[in-house]
């Protein structure tokens, strides 16, 4: 085992596989991962069976959503994540 794979947490990488198959992720994160994958057979693993569901779905939703409900749930995503961003954490 690489000293590559010893500093990246196996559930950060399970975290990201969906943004690493999307392409969503910057060079240096991708090859982190990459490298990850390569040196750790659990998380390849989980890597191909999210890739293989990923495929699946892709091949049975042909359609897309209209563009005005594509708008508003991105909207809606937005005004979630801003609101998220302003809550402040307070203890019991």
């Amino acid at each position: 085992m690489s000293n590559e794979h010893q500093e990246v947490d196996c559930g950060d990488v399970i975290e990201a596989v969906y943004l690493y198959l999307d392409g969503e992720l910057d060079a240096d994160s991708l090859n982190h991962i990459r490298q990850h994958l390569d040196d750790c057979s659990p998380c390849l693993r989980e890597y191909g069976i999210e890739r293989e569901v990923k495929i699946l779905i892709a091949r049975s939703c042909s359609e897309r959503a209209p563009a005005e409900l594509r708008t508003s749930v991105v909207d809606q995503i937005r005004i979630v994540q801003t609101e998220m961003t302003h809550v402040e954490f307070r203890p019991e």
